[in-house]
């Protein structure tokens, strides 16, 4: 059972119950904080929260030098997100604070989990979150992508910080890993209490899922996706369910479509891809291995590919500014294009940081590369 999703039948009970109370609140801040679902003080957010627990389930070593409490709050869509909070330790005041997710298809006990809690060691509130529809967070089905409502979450993700007692909330910005990346930017795009956003191994999931790599796609073999998408949605229509299936390298050695239950195999061939070795030994080791990780067990839906034909992410960058954008990428990481272009891209102030030696996945979890005082320099900078 998904305790998420039955604690969100809990949390809808509860509110129908207390209809005429919550329209009254609405008139208020408090009514605010109630509808965002960043105050948990009531019965079925308390019961939503403990059913997740408390248990250390990360793919890295707990530090001593942050408190760390699992939260939930709601999205604009009403979709329950859960997270992991970090607030270091010895700290007076209000703090800046910072909304971290990523990659596409990762959890929050990963990647965003390791750079939430090292940058909370760094004197910021952080704050790690599962999307919706994956990991702990709520929404059904399971396994769905948005390229809306995913960067919905980064919004509510600041709604929860910006009323925390602990946090100023003109100090608030956000990183997005890998696929969250373009998330993140167009957050960011529409959002202004965002105040400075950062990216690391960035991905254009819009770009990447609809042309391509390097926009490789032929006009040809873009209609046969959409094509495939179409006929699946009779599929899954007729079935009453919506089949597992997706993949980031939808075309094999013959031209077509590939489907499956995985995004990764369950061992690596002997002449793998350099690209899918790296992936691998992230996702399927225990390196960076969990069980809710839609990467290191299983898939994503097969039309998941559907909102990212039709919504170009960051398509108005250019009104992140003079809010500032960090862009981060390994010299050697395949994706390092995406980073690249969206700096041509995007207006003053920016930065580009290319790190010597790293792969995309390197920038996942090795902390010797992920330049973390360079990430800590430039929100101390534009947090202010």
């Amino acid at each position: 059972m998904n305790v998420v999703a039955e604690a969100d039948r809990a949390v809808s009970r509860q509110e129908g119950a207390d209809t005429g109370r919550r329209n009254l609140l609405k008139l208020t801040g408090l009514g605010i904080a109630a509808m965002t679902g960043a105050m948990t003080t009531g019965s079925a957010f308390a019961q939503r929260q403990e059913s997740l627990g408390d248990k250390w389930d990360k793919t890295f070593p707990k530090s001593s030098r942050v408190n760390h409490t699992k939260v939930v709050f709601k999205n604009r869509y009403g979709i329950t997100l859960a997270a992991d909070l970090y607030q270091p330790k010895g700290t007076r005041g209000k703090l800046a604070a910072l909304a971290v997710s990523g990659p596409f298809g990762a959890v929050k006990e990963q990647s965003s989990g390791l750079y939430a809690q090292t940058m909370a060691e760094r004197g910021f509130i952080t704050l790690a979150f599962d999307p919706s529809y994956t990991g702990e967070s709520g929404g059904e089905p399971r396994n769905v992508a948005s390229a809306d409502i995913n960067t919905e979450d980064f919004s509510a993700a600041v709604d929860f910080l910006g009323l925390h007692p602990n946090v100023d909330r003109n100090r608030i910005g956000v990183i997005g890993i890998c696929g969250l990346s373009g998330m993140a930017l167009t957050a960011a795009s529409s959002d202004s209490r965002i105040k400075a956003v950062a990216t690391a191994s960035m991905y254009d999931m819009s770009r990447s899922i609809s042309r391509g790599y390097k926009d490789g796609y032929t006009l040809e073999q873009r209609h046969k996706i959409i094509d495939y998408l179409s006929q699946q949605r009779w599929v899954d229509a007729e079935n009453g369910r919506y089949g597992l299936g997706y993949h980031e390298v939808p075309f094999d050695a013959n031209g077509n479509i590939v489907k499956g239950q995985r995004v990764l195999p369950e061992t690596l061939p002997s002449n793998a891809d350099p690209v899918l070795a790296a992936f691998f030994d992230y996702y399927r080791t225990p390196r960076g291995f969990h069980p809710r990780s839609i990467n290191s067990t299983t898939a994503w839906t097969a039309t998941t590919p559907v909102s990212f034909f039709g919504f170009p992410m960051y398509a108005n960058v250019g009104m992140i500014s003079p809010r500032p954008i960090l862009l981060i990428a390994g010299e050697n990481a395949h994706s390092r294009y995406y980073s690249e272009d969206v700096y041509k891209g995007a207006s003053d102030p920016k930065e580009l940081l290319i790190v010597p030696g790293a792969d995309h996945v390197d920038l996942y979890d090795q902390a010797d590369k992920i330049p973390f005082d360079r990430l800590t320099a430039y929100f101390n900078r534009h947090l202010v």
